[in-house]
């Protein structure tokens, strides 16, 4: 990306955002994108400082390292400056490395007694041999999205330029890096995006997530960062009724942790045989619904909460006259049949979960639920129409202050070849996005935000 015809930004008026309040929850949704300092959105696809500042703030003390090895514009590198955090920064593109030099080119005017001014490096964030083991104290990074934006005139390395394969291998090796370089009960939190490929989704979010589990990290948050670019009103609200498709408006934050002890073994939660209890429930929809949501971030009246969710969803998905919603809750498992229900009929299979409103859920449980949840779609699949869609509401739970992701791991349990993953969709009550900006001293986010996984029928 060429930097030639960009010039300095004003004059700095602040140095840090005003009324500024750490987050509490797992939703962020930044309206404004933060022109504090040096920051602007002129770099493209560079993050919102909301997002390191928080990251920095929560999971690091001044005089601190913070590793940022996608430094663009440095966003992350102006954020530590202005937070008293020391920095290294590297970045793939020589041209990024200058405009971020120009951008931490400013005085903090006595705001520290000691004052650390970033390191920037031209580098590749697969390769970080010269920084030692276990010396990082925090990284804090956001990745190149597969083949989106191009940072560079095809210079060897970028991973702007990798299709999604070659992208997760190659974030394979900056994963092993990561968690070579970072102390032992440290954090790294990188922000990735899904895509959208033939209509469909491809979690890529969800497959980084794996990557740097597999490195051998524990998730520590699952943040949603909201995106508010994403225009819902004349020509696209018309077009995602018509083609029915959803605006990408989410971003994931995971938040992983090195653990001060090596695990013993990686946990398998593709099967488990305990039982669950199936049973059909109705839909009151009695209101008409005025304006259908049209992104994948979704966020409701607390009130009518699950009322303007059933509407959103069958007004979308039950293309036909006939659905079924289906709620899976513990207790005797016996074999499960439609009546007055012939296959290839139904339009919407409509998945409920109420065992994720029992506060002492076990990962047992959790194992339970992904092998009988896969099981019953699976068996279910058959009574879908040719156009039929499948909706399953799911949640992030935490468990001895992990995140355990259940959506991810059902999507990774699913393996059915009639079905294809269309959208992943944010739920959240609008209350609990203005409730719970509040200062607080809990370790650990509030979980708002809940799942919808939409799988199409394609055969």
């Amino acid at each position: 990306m060429s930097i030639s015809n960009f010039k300095k930004d004003k004059k700095i008026r602040s140095l840090a955002p005003k009324d500024f309040k750490e987050e509490t929850t797992t939703v962020w949704s930044f309206k404004q994108r933060g022109d504090w300092a040096t920051h602007s959105g002129v770099y493209r696809g560079n993050w919102s400082p909301y997002i390191p500042r928080n990251v920095i703030l929560k999971y690091s003390k001044p005089g601190e390292i913070v590793l940022d090895y996608f430094c663009g514009a440095g966003t992350t590198a102006v954020e530590a400056k202005l937070l008293g955090r020391k920095c290294i920064a590297l970045d793939i593109n020589d041209k990024a490395i200058e405009l971020a030099k120009k951008n931490l080119d400013f005085n903090l005017n006595g705001l520290f007694d000691q004052i650390y001014e970033p390191e920037l490096l031209i580098g590749d964030a697969r390769d970080l041999s010269f920084i030692k083991d276990n010396s990082i104290d925090l990284i804090c990074a956001h990745p190149p999205y597969a083949n989106i934006i191009h940072y560079t005139d095809h210079k060897e390395g970028d991973l702007s330029f990798y299709d999604i394969d070659g992208f997760l291998n190659e974030m394979t090796k900056v994963a092993k890096e990561s968690y070579r370089v970072l102390k032992p009960g440290r954090q790294c939190a990188i922000l990735i995006g899904d895509l959208r490929r033939h209509k469909h989704i491809v979690p890529l979010g969800f497959k980084l997530i794996n990557i740097y589990l597999n490195a051998g990290f524990r998730l520590k948050e699952l943040v949603i960062k909201r995106q508010h670019n994403c225009k819902t009103t004349g020509f696209w609200y018309k077009n995602s009724i018509k083609y029915n498709f959803l605006l990408l408006a989410h971003e994931y934050l995971p938040i992983f942790e090195k653990p001060k002890e090596l695990l013993s073994s990686k946990e398998d939660y593709t099967s488990y045989d305990k039982n669950v209890s199936l049973s059909i429930e109705t839909c009151n929809c009695r209101k008409t619904l005025k304006e259908m949501e049209t992104t994948t971030v979704w966020i409701l009246p607390k009130k009518e909460y699950i009322n303007f969710l059933n509407k959103n969803i069958i007004k979308r998905y039950a293309t036909g006259k006939k659905y079924k919603i289906v709620n899976l809750s513990f207790s005797s498992y016996k074999n499960f049949k439609w009546e007055k229900v012939e296959k290839e009929d139904l339009s919407l299979l409509l998945i409920y979960s109420s065992i994720f409103e029992n506060f002492d859920i076990s990962k047992d449980d959790i194992k339970n639920y992904l092998s009988k949840g896969v099981e019953l779609i699976d068996m279910l699949t058959p009574f879908l129409n040719k156009t039929g869609h499948v909706v399953i509401k799911l949640k992030d739970l935490r468990i001895d202050s992990y995140i355990i992701p259940v959506a991810k791991l059902f999507v990774d349990s699913i393996s059915n070849d009639f079905l294809k993953l269309k959208e992943i969709i944010i739920i959240t009550k609008d209350e609990e996005i203005k409730d719970f900006h509040k200062d607080n001293q809990e370790k650990d986010l509030k979980i708002n935000h809940e799942y919808l996984l939409v799988y199409e029928k394609v055969k």
